[in-house]
């Protein structure tokens, strides 16, 4: 059976209640993988709400969002948006920076691919205030090996391939010390680097790919095991959660960090077409296109955006 991680605790107690409240709609997730096509244009600017989610003209309310992926789920929002009044357009980038890139730069409204970790070190780093609207899902990650059978086997000096930015890299640190194989220094807090590792036994290796780039690993012959989301594998190759030699328990306390948000600017949190983009979001449609799109590995979160934004103020000073 997965173990589960056991990574420091944020300080949003109140997620096991809200996972127990949308229980009925649970499903495993990884996190949608970031490849996509780039499609960089202007972005349309909202305009104030109507009757209907409908401009002074009667028409919709055109609303443009950044992603990684295009996808069958993306093409049901923009479905199930037009009944609410929404006019949606999603850009797809290759670098997974760039959508908040262009959320800053007034290309797009809003964007819908990073967790909460990921944001606070966007914002840390750039002095950015993008910020949460509501959540979407969770993704449920693991130590995955086409070779091993359990953790135990990884043999000594072995190589493990983990994501490379700081966010996903700690999480993928958390995961390996449940594993077993290392341990992490507990004052580290939620983003522990390599230099916070106390315990290496088995002198592994850490491979730092581009998070895009860590399920293409599993397949190669000179590394051990992956730590990714259980959906970034090419759906072909039929994995899921079952084959996790450790999976993360993405309903735990611990995992808050890493719910997925739709985000926008600052100055632009109080916009009335964020209403109707929930709506569109917690349509049962579109929960279903989640759900058939990631395999049945995805998690739908409805998480207070208080504690989002809360959580994310305290990640950005760690």
């Amino acid at each position: 059976m997965p173990q589960e991680p056991n990574a420091p605790q944020s300080s949003s107690q109140e997620i096991q209640a809200h996972f127990d409240a949308a229980s009925g709609k649970r499903k495993r997730l990884g996190i949608a993988a970031l490849v996509a096509v780039l499609l960089v244009g202007a972005g349309a600017f909202l305009v104030p709400r109507l009757l209907g989610g409908e401009d002074e003209t009667g028409e919709l309310i055109p609303l443009h969002i950044a992603d990684t992926a295009q996808s069958d789920f993306q093409d049901k929002i923009v479905e199930v948006g037009k009944e609410k009044g929404l006019d949606i357009t999603f850009t797809n980038f290759t670098d997974p920076y760039l959508p908040n890139t262009a959320l800053i730069e007034g290309e797009v409204d809003a964007n819908s691919f990073q967790h909460v970790a990921w944001l606070s070190q966007f914002n840390k780093e750039t002095g950015s205030d993008v910020t949460p609207l509501f959540s979407t899902v969770i993704s449920s990650w693991g130590l995955f090996s086409e070779d091993h059978d359990s953790a135990d086997s990884i043999p000594d000096g072995a190589r493990i391939a983990v994501p490379d930015d700081p966010a996903n890299f700690s999480r993928a640190l958390f995961i390996l010390q449940t594993a077993g194989v290392l341990e992490v220094d507990p004052d580290a807090g939620v983003f522990p680097v390599e230099e916070d590792i106390t315990s290496n036994p088995r002198n592994i290796e850490l491979v730092r790919l581009a998070h895009e780039s860590v399920q293409t690993a599993y397949e190669d012959p000179s590394v051990e095991a992956v730590v990714v989301a259980t959906d970034d594998f090419d759906p072909a190759l039929g994995i899921t959660s079952d084959d996790a030699l450790v999976l993360e328990d993405a309903s735990a306390e611990s995992s808050a960090p890493y719910i997925i948000v739709v985000a926008t600017r600052a100055d632009n949190v109080d916009n009335e077409a964020w209403p109707l983009l929930e709506e569109t979001y917690r349509d049962e449609r579109v929960v279903t296109a989640l759900e058939e799109e990631k395999r049945g590995e995805s998690t739908i979160v409805e998480f207070p955006v208080d504690q989002l934004r809360s959580t994310l103020a305290e990640l950005s000073q760690e």
